[in-house]
């Protein structure tokens, strides 16, 4: 094994930090090393000094794509936090259509971000095309699916996943949605795939890019990865971008705290943006926690 030192492992903490606000404390230290171990074999560096060095020196921009292709978690499979995704359907769903109509607007925006391999903004397709039934094409009710990862957004473009990843999906939605490649691999449907919209964005960026806010964003199981700060910096711009009443999402181990004054709580890992600003009494600053998955 390739061992790290002290200076190594603060050169790629550094580097990830400050291109992805990724923190990499020092309990990640064993996964930057099983992370990159095997890579630096097969790409004959005989130190973690020489990647760094390498690292340091690239002005392409592809060794620091690679290593945030290695460092990053994708780990995630369909209906994942099923929760999150009946409330999306029985609750979500209904009160923005209801809004919508009365605003004379068929534009629903959602927003996955950090959307790795694409299981999520899909189930919430899926969900919305079965939601609509025969009205969804009066509907401009796509999803916006984001990651940083290259990888990962490759992967979801194919739309093939593995028999695992499809454990929780439900047999009528199997059959519906979903072809099968061979033993192990399906594939979806065109008429799924088409209504997702795949691009790299880092969510770190200062400014966010969007014409219009959304009327609901899901982040699970990201922020839990950036420290404190950052993640205020990212649920303040979150809240720019809902429309007033909008919902954002993160994972059941993920908290804002109940004492913040950006948005309500709801539920586990459910907040809604309210209507009129609450009292600024409390700050934002104030009992936001973020656990582990």
């Amino acid at each position: 094994m390739i061992a790290i030192s002290d200076r190594e492992f603060g050169v790629i903490r550094n580097i990830v930090y400050k291109n992805t606000g990724i923190n990499l404390t020092e309990e990640k230290r064993s996964l930057v090393i099983g992370r990159l171990y095997r890579y630096l074999k097969e790409s004959r560096y005989d130190s973690f000094t020489s990647y760094c060095n390498h690292l340091l020196e690239d002005r392409t921009g592809k060794a620091l794509n690679d290593l945030v292709n290695r460092i990053t978690t994708n780990f995630t499979y369909f209906y994942r936090e099923s929760r999150h995704f009946d409330f999306f359907t029985s609750n979500i769903l209904p009160e923005m259509i209801t809004r919508l109509k009365n605003e004379q607007s068929n534009d629903l925006r959602i927003w996955c971000a950090g959307c790795a391999t694409g299981e999520e903004p899909y189930t919430l397709a899926i969900l919305m095309l079965e939601f609509f039934g025969n009205r969804y094409s009066a509907w401009d009710a796509g999803v916006l699916a984001t990651d940083i990862s290259e990888k990962a957004l490759r992967k979801a473009i194919s739309a093939i996943y593995s028999s695992d990843s499809l454990r929780k999906v439900p047999s009528m939605i199997k059959r519906k949605y979903f072809r099968k490649v061979d033993d192990r691999t399906w594939q979806l449907t065109e008429e799924v795939k088409k209504e997702v919209l795949f691009r790299r964005f880092n969510l770190i960026n200062n400014r966010f890019p969007f014409k219009k806010p959304f009327h609901t964003i899901f982040c699970r199981n990201v922020m839990i990865y950036f420290d404190h700060p950052t993640r205020l910096e990212i649920i303040k711009k979150f809240h720019d971008f809902l429309v007033p009443g909008g919902y954002l999402i993160v994972s059941h181990s993920e908290s804002l705290g109940r004492s913040q004054d950006l948005y309500r709580y709801v539920m586990p890992g459910v907040y809604q943006k309210p209507w009129r600003r609450l009292s600024t009494a409390n700050s934002v600053q104030t009992g936001i926690t973020f656990g582990t998955d």
